[in-house]
């Protein structure tokens, strides 16, 4: 559900909700005309601009302004007004464009083209936030790095300034003299003279220095009097305070999580605060049930973390002093900095080093990432762990191999993915960060409001600034292999299309092995891997790193076109016992670790968590039969990785992360893992009248999570458990409730 909510900032009141569910829509732009007595919002994905009447007490939706098909490339972000309201601006996302709308008919007078509209294979400069200056609009462009400025009387785009990476957030002083800039992936806001179009100062929002990118900085605020700054941090949870004489953050203010809208009360007294994802997703008591009409999609993860607004009296020396600390202790910053830049380098080799640069007892890294399934969906019946076998749908028979790797080496109980979906997992698995860019816009996508899927290599506007993982070894000169992942998604094996995405050199991905398509077993995709790494082995050339998608424990639900939902997970099973029996019983085992994990977990419930997932290591140096407690996440799994291979944290995030250290010894023991055959028939298909299985056809599963995940947890649930055992309720560490009216 998404809302424009009236607040009356004299009482602290929530005075009005007008909720617009799926495919309804708004974003970004809100933009009041002059004479205060009407509302203009952006609808994003509806290609419209829902206007609105106000009488100072109430809002009343009148008919919007349609910007063209409802299904085109328009997708209208922020709006601003000329000082007679006879014109309206709006920055148009994906059209790449800057609509001059006339306010008395609703007609677009004329369109400013920033960029060629959006496609698949080029997204463009996605004009964001727009402002006003006499007869000049200031438009960030989210994916080119800069702002565009356009003059107003002859409709012509005359200048670009560039600024850094995901200008975003956009404000004026009050005198209209400066400009500032969130770039959101460069962690900077720029400051721009109005009077000269230059860039004269950069705001450097970095928690200490040379630190990795992570701050996102993407929405500001400035004091009246122009002396302070306001800065929203969306990856570090805060509000910078920003002196504006010298440009140097003064203090850091604690919010909730994301920070991604901020204003100041007239009086400069209160801070305004939106947070994108509140305090977390709260619990879903009412778990999705396939046989009620009313489906609770409030429950599906993705749902399930409630934008709040934070409301800050603006602090005194005191306060923000005592607040500066808190947020140095919530993120870490100062042991961070420790870690980071401590020494002398240690010279004796460990299997896990404790900082870049210290030498390893492994020379070769196997990344494995698998989709969407949590720990008690597998290994809750694990006695020895924290599972609740009442929700295990995947158990030893259909998953010997992951329950034998569990035991023989270690088993995390704590380990948690960093992702809510496939869209931003993807990026979290491989960057350890999601960018602005992908947090703000998938929802929208899976929400079903007419936004492009380009979230995984599929547009520059999705990618860090300094890129992925395979971007660092090739920067520090290692070999890597890539199988799978950031491929094309369908393709036909033998001959499957070598066809990386952008961020992806394609001499460095397999040709033989499919990316994702659910069509093709994870047999054969071990077969395509298994060829080539005794190639490697023969010639002596097996490369540092290699990364494997084994996609097939997403499933394709009850569909007779796949085999039953058991029969995939038993396949993707097998696929993994098999590349670790081959490894372990090749000449680089002494010196190898594989490291598996599932890119997000909202395929299922969990007792403990809803991004509690599975997550096993084998390796001569992994602790055998070891349980291990300690909470990890994906970026934990990354920095011993990067610990391991010598490479730098890719964000703040993988920097702040523990290693698994405790999880490895500097004792090797050669043991080799023999693989275990499921008793799960890897043939099983779907049959035409098994549960719901029309409704498995109709669901999307060309590409990750393009169906309706919340669908296919409830049919492969029911499919197993049966069509009369409720679906559990999703939990989560958090806790949050939505804005009430009465807060």
């Amino acid at each position: 559900m998404q809302s424009l909510v009236l607040f009356d900032t004299s009482t602290l009141k929530v005075v009005q909700v007008i909720p617009y569910s799926a495919p309804e829509a708004l974003f970004l732009g809100v933009v009041v005309a002059p004479g205060g007595d009407r509302v203009f919002a952006s609808a994003g994905g509806n290609n419209k601009i829902r206007v609105y009447d106000f009488d100072g007490k109430a809002l009343v939706e009148r008919a919007p302004i349609s910007l063209g098909d409802a299904k085109a490339p328009i997708y209208p972000a922020g709006l601003a007004i000329s000082a007679d309201g006879a014109t309206l601006y709006a920055a148009l996302n994906l059209d790449n464009t800057v609509a001059f709308i006339d306010t008395a008919t609703g007609q677009v007078r004329t369109k400013v083209r920033l960029a060629p509209a959006a496609t698949a294979a080029s997204i463009g400069t996605l004009p964001y936030a727009i402002v006003r200056v006499d007869e000049r609009l200031y438009v960030s462009e989210w994916n080119a790095g800069g702002v565009s400025v356009v003059d107003t009387r002859e409709a012509k785009l005359v200048q670009r300034i560039p600024t850094g990476g995901h200008a975003s957030g956009l404000v004026l002083s009050a005198d209209r003299a400066r400009l500032y800039v969130a770039n959101a992936t460069s962690d900077t806001v720029s400051v721009i003279a109005t009077a000269t179009n230059q860039v004269v100062g950069t705001v450097d929002l970095s928690p200490y220095p040379d630190a990795p990118m992570g701050s996102m900085p993407n929405a500001l605020a400035v004091a009246s009097d122009g002396k302070t700054l306001y800065v929203a941090n969306g990856g570090n949870n805060d509000v910078a305070v920003v002196e504006t004489d010298t440009l140097k953050i003064k203090a850091l203010i604690p919010t909730a999580w994301f920070p991604s809208a901020i204003a100041l009360s007239r009086d400069d007294r209160l801070l305004f605060v939106g947070n994108m994802k509140g305090l977390g997703a709260g619990p879903n008591p009412r778990g999705p049930n396939p046989e009620s009409r009313q489906r609770e999609t409030e429950q599906y993860i993705g749902n399930m973390a409630r934008g709040t607004l934070s409301i800050i009296d603006v602090p005194d020396d005191a306060a923000l002093g005592r607040y500066t600390a808190r947020v140095v202790q919530n993120n870490g910053f100062d042991e961070t900095r420790k870690i980071l830049t401590r020494g002398p380098a240690d010279t004796t080799p460990h299997a896990i080093p404790r900082r870049v640069g210290d030498p390893s007892l492994i020379r070769h890294v196997l990344y494995i990432l698998k989709e969407n399934r949590t720990y008690d969906q597998i290994l809750g019946d694990l006695p020895q762990g924290d599972g609740d076998k009442s929700l295990v749908l995947f158990g030893r028979d259909v998953t010997p191999n992951h329950h034998a790797l569990a035991e023989a080496f270690v088993l995390f109980d704590n380990c948690y993915v960093d992702a809510e979906v496939s869209a931003d997992g993807h990026n979290w698995s491989t960057a350890a960060i999601a960018t602005d860019y992908v947090q703000k816009m998938w929802p929208a996508n899976y929400s079903g409001r007419n936004r492009l899927f380009d979230f995984q290599g599929g547009s520059s506007a999705s990618a860090p600034l300094r890129g992925y993982l395979w971007e660092y070894a090739t920067r520090a000169g290692l070999d890597f292999r890539i199988y799978g992942e950031f491929s094309k998604f369908r393709s036909t094996p033998p001959a499957v299309e070598p066809a990386p995405f952008a961020n992806l050199p394609a001499a460095r991905l397999s040709p033989t092995y499919a990316g994702y398509d659910l069509s093709i077993t994870d047999q054969s995709r071990v077969d395509a891997w298994q060829k080539e790494f005794e190639d490697f082995v023969r010639r002596d050339a097996v490369p540092a790193f290699m990364m494997l998608a084994l996609p097939n424990d997403h499933t394709g639900g009850t569909d007779p076109r796949y085999p039953t939902p058991k029969a995939m997970v038993a396949d993707n099973d097998l696929a993994l016992g098999r590349i670790v029996d081959t490894v372990s019983r090749s000449p680089i085992w002494p010196r190898t670790a594989i490291f598996i994990i599932e890119d997000d977990a909202q395929n299922g419930p969990d007792h403990v968590d809803a991004h509690r997932t599975v997550c096993l290591v084998a390796s001569p140096y992994a602790r055998r039969g070891f349980v291990d407690h300690a909470m990890y996440s994906t970026v934990s799994m990354l920095r011993t990785i990067e610990l391991v291979l010598g490479l730098p944290p890719m964000s703040q995030f993988d920097a702040a992360a523990a290693p698994m250290v405790t999880a490895f010894s500097d004792q090797p023991t050669l043991t080799p893992y023999t693989a275990l055959t499921p008793k799960q028939p890897l043939g099983e298909r779907n049959q035409p009248n098994a549960y719901r299985a029309r409704d498995s056809m109709k669901l999307a599963l060309e590409r990750p999570d393009e169906a309706d995940e919340e669908t296919l947890t409830e049919i492969v649930w029911h499919s197993i458990k049966g069509a009369d055992v409720p679906l559990p309720q999703r939990k989560t560490a958090f806790r949050s409730r939505p804005l009430q009216e009465d807060d």
